[in-house]
C-alpha cells in the first residue's frame, strides 16, 4: 500500500523540494528505518528470490542499487529491506570531503533524468566501516571506492589502495570508481599506463589481502560511457590480463544530445536516468561482444523499467543496478524487475 502512493503522492512532494534537500531527507527517514527490525519492517516489501551467481558470490536476485544513494552506509538495512538482490554503497574516500559547491543536483523531469556534480562528497572510509559494522545485513554489499579530490592524479593509486585495505573485510565485492566525471582527472585513470598501473597494483594488494584474511574479495571497475571504440578494446584487453573479477557498465554521461533545449540541460556534471539508457547500454554491448564473458558485467545506466533490465541483460550483463529509475518510479520498480526477469 505505501509503496503504491510513490508515484502520485510521495514522489510530487519530494519533487517540490530541491533535489539534494529531498535525497537528504529521504536518506535521513532511511536511516532512521534501518535502526530497529520493527522499523525497518515498516518499509518492507517482499521480493521473489531469482538467485544469481556472479564473481563467485551469491545474489539472491540480479537487481541491485547502484553507489551514490547511500554514500556512508547509513541505511544498508532499510535498502535491503526494500528487497533489492545486493547493495553498493559509497563511493567513499580515504578522507572525509564535503564535496562540490551546491547547487550540486538537478532534475531532468520532462526527461526522468538526474544531473549531479556532487563531488564524493562523503563523511570518509573509516565512518562507512563503523556504519558497516552496525548493519544486520547478511547479503551482498558492495563497497565503492575513490581518491580525494586533493589528491594528485598522479598519486591517486595509494588512496585506492588504502580504501581497498580498509574495506576488504567488510565488503563482498570492491567497485573501483575511475569514471566520475566531477573529480578533476578521474577519468584519465582509464586509460593506458595509468590504468595499468592502477589495475595491477589493485590486484596485486587484492592477492595480499585475501592470503592474510583468507578470504578473497572481487574487486569489479566502473567504467564511463564517453569512451570510444578503441579506449573500450584497450580497457578490456587490460582487464582481462589483469583478471579483473568484474566491470560496472557504466558511470553517467557527459553528453548532453539526449535533453538539448531541457531544464538544466546547460549544467555541469554526469547526466544519468532514462536519458543516459541508449548511450550506456550500447557501451555494454560493445563491452561484452570483447569480453565474450570471461568478466562479468554488472550494468547500471538509464534503467527504468523490467524491459530495460531486460535489454541490459540481452546485451551481456549478469546483474542490473538502479538509482535515477528508482528515485522516479519508486521501490515498486525492484519487484517489478525481479518478477519480469
Amino acid at each position: 500500500m505505501l509503496y503504491s502512493l510513490y508515484q502520485p503522492l510521495i514522489r510530487p512532494c519530494l519533487f517540490t523540494m530541491d533535489p539534494e534537500k529531498a535525497h537528504n531527507l529521504t536518506m535521513k527517514m532511511m536511516k532512521i528505518a534501518s535502526r530497529s527490525q520493527l522499523l525497518t519492517s515498516l518499509v518492507s516489501q517482499e521480493v521473489e528470490a531469482r538467485p544469481r551467481k556472479v564473481m563467485g558470490l551469491d545474489f539472491k536476485n540480479p537487481v541491485g542499487l547502484a553507489a551514490g544513494l547511500d554514500k556512508d552506509g547509513e541505511a544498508i538495512d532499510a535498502f535491503a529491506a526494500l528487497g533489492f538482490g545486493f547493495i553498493e554503497v559509497g563511493t567513499v574516500t580515504p578522507k572525509p570531503q564535503p564535496g562540490n559547491d551546491k547547487p550540486r543536483l538537478f532534475r531532468v523531469v520532462p526527461a526522468e533524468g538526474l544531473i549531479n556534480r556532487m563531488g564524493f562528497n562523503n563523511l570518509g572510509v573509516d565512518n562507512l566501516v563503523e556504519n558497516i559494522k552496525k548493519s544486520r545485513y547478511k547479503g551482498i554489499l558492495g563497497v565503492n571506492i575513490g581518491k580525494n579530490k586533493t589528491t594528485p592524479i598522479e598519486d591517486s593509486v595509494s588512496d585506492y589502495l588504502y580504501c581497498l585495505e580498509k574495506v576488504y573485510n567488510y565488503a563482498s565485492y570492491v567497485a573501483v570508481n575511475i569514471s566520475s566525471p566531477n573529480t578533476p582527472n578521474l577519468r584519465t585513470l582509464q586509460l593506458g599506463d595509468a590504468l595499468v598501473e592502477l589495475v595491477q597494483a589493485l590486484k596485486k594488494k587484492q592477492k595480499e589481502l585475501a592470503e592474510a584474511n583468507k578470504k578473497y574479495v572481487p574487486i569489479a571497475i566502473k567504467i564511463a560511457p564517453d569512451l570510444n571504440d578503441e579506449e573500450i578494446e584497450n580497457i578490456c584487453r587490460i582487464f582481462l590480463e589483469n583478471e579483473v573479477d568484474g566491470i560496472i557498465a557504466t558511470n553517467t554521461t557527459l553528453d548532453r544530445d539526449m535533453i538539448a533545449n531541457m531544464p538544466h540541460a546547460t549544467e555541469t556534471g554526469g547526466l544519468s536516468g532514462r536519458p543516459e539508457f541508449r548511450k550506456s547500454t550500447d557501451v555494454l554491448a560493445k563491452i561484452n561482444k570483447i569480453i565474450n564473458g570471461r568478466i562479468p558485467i554488472i550494468g547500471v545506466g538509464g534503467i527504468d523499467s523490467p524491459m530495460a533490465a531486460a535489454e541490459k541483460i540481452k546485451n551481456g550483463a549478469s546483474l542490473v543496478q538502479i538509482y535515477s529509475g528508482f528515485i522516479y518510479k519508486g521501490p515498486t520498480l525492484i519487484k517489478n524487475i525481479v518478477n519480469y526477469l
